[in-house]
């Protein structure tokens, strides 16, 4: 079968998400330590025979290098495995899945995000729950006591993915997300309280007064990202979290009832929007917010002139990379649990369990031999040494161990903080993170080290002066501190609702993108009208999203968190 899957180059491009981008949080306590099961390493790694396999990833991978880098080349000396890899291209994986399943070439290993349940209902996807249970002693170990959240649905509990893009046992100790305000200004205007949008408007508002222009470039007090399927990441999520409600994707769930709802039907989130068209007409909010495309984006923020930003970090990353790299420590940014008024809290950081998210499967490309062989080469990903390998690196090089700590030398740590595109690209560490189950941030292994490079000590010895000066202003050790601890709120008993598999068929998949084409046009339409224009586009909008079949969707997604809490409890959800 391993010919046919040459065809692939062609066809593998894109892939975003069905329901909705989103971050979750929760994880146990810091510093749990798990030791390896007998044999596991070993077993995962059996043999070495040289192989290649075809690999799809459903997030774009800029850096990937082909595995010449040097984390990839340990892999395969490892493994034996090479990976013939293409990744996602922004905007296209939709129509790239529907390609791959017309044709029937799929690759061998896939990472398909949203679009899993396409692909088992084209019979694309290898039930792995036999070949777990005989060959990935690694992955029983980790996901032992969460693999009911692995199960597909109620309906076929068999498992086609094996979540990568969450990490087992994870705590959280830094804030990714909230709203964004440089270090410049708060240090300049003292360090307010930033609590309420209010609080958040006040702020850019003095600043931007004072200082029109920066560096010779007209200041902008706000900035959004409304490219593509961005606008969910700063400009509609964001109304969820400011109105006291934790991330599921394009939907509300009543935690009481479990009904499911897009999210835009909500009283209070109309009355966020009206702030933002507030923020608008107002001249606070860049009128380039939904025409400028991603890159144009990032420019601005590199350029030290955006004072405020509702985003998460990883979607600036790059942009703030290149703030540090120029030695602007101080246009970097603070993150606040900023909601519409005191009486919401924000929920970033609410527990959503284990176990659950987009992962990695086989497909029917390979054979049942060739299936073995990829799910040990999986679990070898899986063990304490490639763990530590994809996210230390390589001893003596990336990583020294001192006194029996693992270590990350000053010279190392600058290359990933303020040239990390290279560094990433030469090293390989956080590449291979979709073929990696693998703990979370907090966990140690039985080295008693930890097994991230994501740690309090580290966190806090990389920021910068201007930064910790603010944290110290503000009695913070990290921006987290200033949110709402996980203990706040319930934990979640359906995880969070953008990792599970949405219905493939119709009756679901055209209202949800009628919803999606109905949202994305009038949201964006409300933000920019005249004030007294508000609320007409705005009822409007809600009249649409009571017509063509999007209530039937609504309710056929109530169901898939009734069956999901069902499926991972035992206990009937009424």
């Amino acid at each position: 079968m391993r010919g046919n899957t040459k065809k692939m180059a062609a066809l593998l491009m894109s892939s975003t998400l069905v329901v909705a981008a989103g971050c979750s949080s929760g994880g146990e306590t810091a510093g749990t330590t798990k030791t390896p099961s007998s044999g596991g390493d070993n077993a995962a790694a059996s043999s070495t025979e040289p192989v290649t396999f075809t690999f799809f990833g459903g997030d774009a991978s800029p850096n990937w290098n082909s595995m010449q880098d040097a984390v990839g080349k340990a892999i395969t000396e490892k493994t034996g495995v090479t990976l013939n890899a293409e990744f996602a291209v922004s905007g296209t994986d939709q129509q790239k899945i529907a390609l791959m399943i017309a044709s029937g070439d799929y690759p061998e290993i896939i990472f398909p995000k949203g679009e899993t349940s396409k692909l088992v209902n084209a019979g694309a996807m290898v039930d792995l729950t036999d070949l777990i249970e005989q060959h990935a002693p690694n992955i029983k170990r980790i996901y032992g006591p969460y693999m009911n959240r692995l199960k597909f649905s109620k309906e076929d509990p068999s498992i086609y993915t094996i979540p990568t893009n969450t990490m087992v046992d994870n705590t959280y100790f830094d804030a990714g997300g909230g709203f964004e305000v440089q270090v410049a200004v708060l240090e300049e205007l003292g360090y307010p309280e930033i609590r309420t949008v209010k609080d958040f408007e006040n702020v850019l508002k003095e600043y931007y007064a004072k200082h029109p222009t920066i560096d010779g470039q007209p200041t902008i007090p706000l900035t959004l990202n409304a490219d593509d399927w961005k606008i969910m990441i700063t400009v509609t999520n964001p109304a969820v979290y400011a109105t006291g409600g934790p991330d599921d994707g394009e939907f509300y769930i009543d935690p009481e009832t479990y009904e499911a709802k897009l999210h835009y039907k909500r009283p209070e989130e109309k009355e966020y929007f009206r702030w933002l068209n507030h923020m608008y007409n107002t001249g606070l909010l860049d009128k380039e917010s939904f025409t400028q495309k991603d890159d144009q984006y990032k420019a601005k923020i590199a350029s030290g002139r955006v004072l405020g930003l509702i985003d998460q970090s990883w979607n600036y990353q790059e942009a703030e990379n290149s703030l540090k790299s120029a030695g602007k420590h101080e246009r970097t940014y603070g993150h606040f649990p900023v909601t519409l008024t005191e009486e919401y809290k924000d929920h970033s950081f609410v527990d959503i369990g284990n176990g659950s998210g987009y992962g990695v499967g086989l497909t029917t490309a390979l054979d049942e031999e060739e299936q073995i062989r990829a799910i040990k080469f999986l679990d070898w990903m899986a063990s304490d040494e490639a763990q530590i390998l994809n996210n230390w690196g390589i001893e003596g090089e990336h990583y020294n161990v001192e006194d029996g700590k693992r270590v990350v030398p000053a010279d190392v740590q600058d290359r990933k903080t303020n040239d990390n595109a290279a560094f990433t690209k030469e090293s390989g560490i956080g590449l291979y993170a979709p073929l990696s189950v693998r703990y979370g941030d907090g966990v140690k292994d039985s080295t008693d080290n930890y097994y991230t490079t994501n740690y309090p000590e580290q966190i806090t010895a990389n920021y910068s002066e201007p930064v910790k000066k603010a944290l110290e202003a503000y009695g913070a050790t990290t921006w987290k501190d200033l949110f709402p601890g996980k203990e706040e709120f319930p934990v979640k008993e359906w995880g969070a609702a953008y990792n599970l598999p949405s219905p493939s068929t119709p009756d679901f998949t055209v209202p949800f993108q009628k919803s999606q084409d109905i949202v994305r046009k009038a949201i964006p339409a409300a933000i920019v009208a005249a004030p007294e224009q508000f609320d007409a586009i705005y009822d409007q909008m809600l009249v649409d999203l009571e017509g063509s079949g999007i209530p039937e969707m609504e309710a056929m997604y109530t169901q898939v968190i009734k069956d999901t809490i069902e499926l991972w409890s035992g206990e009937t959800a009424q």
